[in-house]
C-alpha cells in the first residue's frame, strides 16, 4: 500500500460512501435524503451536499440511459460532495457529467480551487476506471501509460465546480477532489444496472442493462 492522491482518503472514501449508498438502498431512501438525515448535525458536509444536489438537478430525471450517483467526503479540512452522471456503453462505464461542490473555508483564489477540483476528479476517474496493477512472480507487469491507462481526452466528462460561500478556516483543495469520485460513479452504476461494484478499478462483471433500478 503506497501513496495515492489524497492518500488514505482515496480508498476509505470509496468504501464508506459506497456503504452509505447501500444503507440508503436497504432503507428504501433516496441517497441524498438519507445522507441529509445522517448529516443533519454536520452543517459543512450538508452545505456541500445540498449545493451539489441542487446544481446537478438531482430531483429531476437523468437523461435517458443514464443515472446519477452521489458521494460526500471530508479531507484535509475541506468538505466535498460530487454527483456523477453515467451510462454503460458496450459493457463499459462512461461518465458524462460530474457536479462537484466544495466548502474549503475562505476561497482566496476561486479559479485555483476549481482547477484543483477538476484535476482531482480527472485523477480519481482514471484510477477508478483503469488504474489496475498486476503482479507476476513479484514484479509489476505494467511499465508505462500504454498499459497502465490514465483517463483519455475523449473519456473526460463535463465537470462543474461550485464553491460553498464560507467564512470558515481555509482547508486544502489539492487533494479533496479525488475521494468522492469513485464512489459517486459506483453508486450511479448501481442505480443504472443494479450491480454493486465493490472493487477498484470498477468493472462490470456481466453485460449490464441500462434500465434504472429506482
Amino acid at each position: 500500500v503506497l501513496w495515492w492522491r489524497s492518500v488514505g482518503h482515496s480508498v476509505n472514501g470509496f468504501v464508506m460512501e459506497s456503504l452509505v449508498d447501500e444503507l440508503a438502498h436497504a432503507a428504501g431512501k433516496d441517497p441524498v435524503e438519507y445522507r441529509r438525515t445522517l448529516l443533519k448535525d454536520h452543517p459543512r458536509h450538508l452545505a456541500a451536499l445540498n449545493l451539489a444536489a441542487e446544481k446537478s438537478g438531482w430531483t429531476t430525471p437523468a437523461p435517458q440511459g443514464r443515472a446519477r450517483g452521489v458521494a460526500v467526503h471530508e479531507s484535509f479540512g475541506s468538505y466535498v460532495a460530487q454527483v456523477a452522471e453515467v451510462s454503460v456503453e458496450d459493457g463499459q462505464i462512461r461518465v458524462h457529467r460530474v457536479v462537484s461542490a466544495i466548502d474549503c473555508g475562505v476561497a482566496v483564489n476561486p479559479g485555483a480551487v476549481e482547477a484543483q477540483m477538476e484535476s482531482g476528479i480527472v485523477f480519481g476517474l482514471g484510477a477508478a476506471l483503469h488504474g489496475a496493477l498486476t503482479l507476476k512472480e513479484g514484479q509489476v507487469q505494467e511499465s508505462n501509460y500504454h498499459d497502465y491507462r490514465v483517463l483519455r481526452l475523449h473519456e473526460m466528462p463535463r465537470v462543474e465546480v461550485h464553491i460553498v460561500a464560507s467564512t470558515e478556516k481555509m482547508g486544502g483543495v489539492g487533494e479533496p477532489g479525488t475521494p468522492p469520485i469513485a464512489p459517486a460513479v459506483a453508486n450511479a452504476v448501481f442505480k443504472l444496472t443494479g450491480q454493486r461494484l465493490r472493487e477498484l478499478p470498477l468493472r462490470l462483471p456481466t453485460p449490464a442493462s441500462s434500465t434504472p433500478t429506482a
